[in-house]
């Protein structure tokens, strides 16, 4: 029997068989997740929409306080400049998630997690210092090290607060603030520009994530912190202990998890830095008309996320053991997200935003439960350092994936065809069918990791 005034280990649970309770006031901790995520992918989707008006343009930079200089630059972000500072920011994302991920595991998310947003939030608002190109990659790199620490964080604390049965809604509700993010910014970035200079752009998000840094310091605690007997039982995250990070990868679930992520994120990647060429070759769409098909995807995407998250719970009431759920909500993600093989040949503008919403739809479905998988397989004491391995390769998948994509792009330019897109959008399709293949390969069933410590 357990006391329910005295904290509970997760695994003592886990081990006798009974179920982690639900902890009271969980849903405002992911409520918090959801906007620290949104805010991380406006600070990320800012300069690409600042970027036709950066290009080959005099810029009067007017001082920022009274006194300070002021001067003129020109500042050319072209094409190719811009892939290289692209590069930077997920060379150093990829970097920054190992230390980002570890950093968390240490700290403890209450004050891990401020600390990386703070560190994203000063590179995203330096970029209004910047009068170069290179500046700009310079900020961008800082900006991957600091947007690295959110998703190790954010999983942390969702398997610090949440009952393994609530872990993949949870995850697939913050997780929908990456969608959120890519809309908004659109948005409020034009006008924020127009109405205040594009330096402001990059200095409102600031704001808000101040804002964000004493919301959450003031509100997050750990459970066996946050709940008395009052409230109800408490469960208990175990304590760190002297384990080598290293030694995570000697255990086939890591590595199940880093290679759905290496496949998988590079199809995310491929639709936000190449949807919009997709549109303008495809359909002669310029940016006054591009507006409506993109925020139709990222919408839709939103929704995903959140239904792609609750669909194991969903599978659950019908009889299936929970990890069996899981496998079967990614299975049916990545089923959706085959329709999309088809997109390179289409005509039909609307058919094609159609099966593109429905693939970015899955993918956040399918991201809110691989990242859920972590916690099924580890325990929480080191769900942060696995998670940001798993980050690192996706950030690897989507670097190696750009070129590649821009390469077999020029080739079809060159030769006059709009076949380029075709064998993208296949590999796109099939990608998750396979990961999941190998997923279920390298961990059967999910079986959970037998560290020395669990």
């Amino acid at each position: 029997m357990v006391n329910p005034t005295k904290p509970v280990d997760e695994r003592t649970r886990t081990m006798a068989g009974e179920e982690v309770p639900a902890l009271k006031g969980r849903w405002t901790i992911c409520a918090m997740l959801f906007v620290a995520t949104t805010i991380n992918y406006v600070d990320r989707t800012v300069l690409s929409v600042l970027k036709p008006d950066l290009r080959g343009q005099v810029v009067q930079l007017h001082p920022l306080f009274p006194g300070w200089p002021s001067f003129e630059t020109r500042i050319n972000i072209t094409d190719h400049a811009y892939g290289w500072i692209l590069w930077a920011f997920q060379i150093a994302y990829a970097l920054g998630v190992v230390f980002a991920g570890r950093l968390v595991d240490r700290m403890g998310c209450r004050k891990g997690y401020p600390l990386v947003t703070g560190l994203w939030s000063l590179a995203a608002m330096s970029h209004a210092l910047v009068r170069s190109v290179a500046g700009f990659g310079v900020a961008r790199f800082f900006l991957g090290l600091g947007e690295s620490g959110n998703f190790p964080a954010a999983i942390k604390a969702t398997a610090e607060w949440f009952p393994p049965r609530e872990r993949s809604l949870a995850t697939g509700i913050f997780n929908s603030g990456a969608g959120v993010g890519a809309i908004v910014a659109p948005v409020l970035v034009p006008w924020v520009a127009v109405h205040f200079g594009w330096r402001a752009s990059f200095l409102v998000t600031g704001i808000f994530s101040l804002v964000w840094i004493v919301w959450w310091s003031i509100q997050y605690r750990k459970p066996s912190q946050s709940m008395d007997s009052a409230d109800g039982p408490s469960f208990k995250a175990p304590n760190a202990s002297e384990f080598a990070w290293w030694r995570l990868l000697q255990y086939r679930q890591a590595w199940a998890f880093m290679v759905g992520k290496f496949l998988t994120d590079a199809v995310w990647w491929f639709f936000l830095f190449w949807l919009p060429q997709y549109f303008h070759s495809r359909f002669s769409l310029d940016l006054t008309h591009m507006g409506l098909p993109l925020v139709s995807v990222y919408v839709v995407s939103t929704f995903g996320s959140v239904y792609g998250g609750w669909l194991p719970k969903g599978y659950t009431r019908l009889g299936m053991p929970l990890k069996k759920a899981r496998l079967a909500a990614m299975l049916t993600c990545a089923c959706c997200v085959l329709p999309v093989v088809t997109v390179g040949t289409l005509k039909s503008q609307w058919l094609a935003v159609g099966l593109l919403a429905l693939a970015a739809a899955a993918h956040q479905g399918w991201s809110a439960n691989i990242f859920t998988t972590v916690s099924d397989m580890f325990p929480s004491e080191h769900v942060g350092t696995v998670v940001s391995f798993g980050q690192v390769a996706g950030a690897l998948g989507g670097a190696i994936f750009q070129p590649i994509a821009g390469d077999v792009l020029q080739r079809a330019k060159d030769l006059h065809t709009q076949s380029g897109f075709v064998p993208l959008f296949i590999y796109s399709g099939c990608a998750y069918l396979i990961a999941l293949l190998l997923l279920r390969m390298l961990a059967p069933g999910l079986k959970r990791a037998e560290l020395p410590s669990s």
